[in-house]
């Protein structure tokens, strides 16, 4: 472990919706700038939100947004991994993977400080609701839960979705990974009541706070902000932001607002060997007694 104390970045943004074809780079501009920014703060380790390239597609079905897949690596990547060299960063990114025809992902890449790819993870849970019709665009992913070994750390990276799956959270942590990181795009409906946006973003957090205190360990949540409208005339999704950096007690390092931010922190990477001295969830785990977690009910 390289860094005892490490400096962490979560670039929260407003997608750049109004570009047409120049969406991605006008979105990986703003991108290089707010990355630049955070390396002047200090940050050694950058988390950027769930497809951060363009708006969120998914709110409809409509085979012209495969159009915005390209491979990796490609030219995203190639961009990306030419700025976390820039800046001597560790930079998390997430992109519409085209693997092949008819054969797309929704993939993490982890990209090295010197430049290199660390490493992917492509999004396991794939919703499918209204407004995030994901089965639509996105094969789930076939890289099973590993870490990425970086010059920071053994980074479990995950996508949006996986973060409301324990299983997830939990085969990251015995695989080895020393902080949980969730790239995300989640909003609420405009049309909802107060009361159910509290209760769905309250949820959201509760569970984060949840896997680093079951784990034992930091996790990094970045969201998108601003409003997108639904291509199909509907009332469109208020990505609320709220991007957080937990301790492994589930305690908040530091939370953002509603609003694009650079969110700084600092995260004692020695901790959660402290903290998993005096809770030994692992140590106490029932192995022997699990075996119907792999039925998909109990009947």
């Amino acid at each position: 472990m390289k860094y005892k104390t490490l400096p962490v970045a979560l670039i929260q943004e407003r997608a750049i919706i109004d570009q047409g074809a120049g969406n991605a780079d006008a979105n990986l501009t703003l991108i290089e700038q707010r990355v630049a920014e955070a390396a002047r703060q200090g940050a050694k380790l950058v988390l950027l939100q769930e497809i951060h390239n363009g708006p969120y597609f998914c709110q409809h079905e409509s085979v012209d947004e495969f159009d915005l897949a390209e491979p990796i690596p490609g030219p995203s990547t190639d961009r990306l991994g030419k700025l976390a060299q820039q800046h001597g960063v560790v930079l998390v990114s997430s992109l519409f993977e085209r693997r092949a025809a008819g054969l797309y992902h929704n993939t993490a890449v982890v990209h090295e400080a010197d430049g290199s790819m660390a490493g992917k993870y492509r999004k396991m849970h794939i919703p499918d609701d209204p407004g995030f019709y994901e089965k639509f665009y996105f094969t789930p992913g076939d890289l099973g839960f590993e870490p990425i070994d970086t010059s920071v750390g053994r980074l479990g990276v995950l996508v949006c979705w996986d973060q409301w799956y324990p299983e997830a959270a939990r085969l990251m942590a015995l695989a080895g990974a020393e902080v949980l990181l969730y790239p995300t795009a989640i909003g609420f409906d405009p049309d909802d009541d107060q009361a159910e946006k509290n209760r769905q973003r309250d949820a959201w957090v509760i569970t984060h706070r949840g896997h680093a205190v079951a784990n034992g360990l930091p996790v990094l949540s970045c969201n998108r902000v601003g409003h997108e409208p639904s291509p199909l005339g509907a009332s469109g999704v208020d990505f609320w932001g709220n991007s957080h950096v937990l301790g492994p007690q589930g305690e908040f390092l530091a939370e953002a607002g509603s609003e694009p931010e650079i969110l700084m922190a600092e995260v004692d990477m020695q901790r959660s060997e402290d903290v998993r001295r005096i809770w030994p969830f692992l140590r106490d785990r029932r192995i022997d007694a699990y075996d119907d977690l792999l039925k998909r009910y109990r009947d």
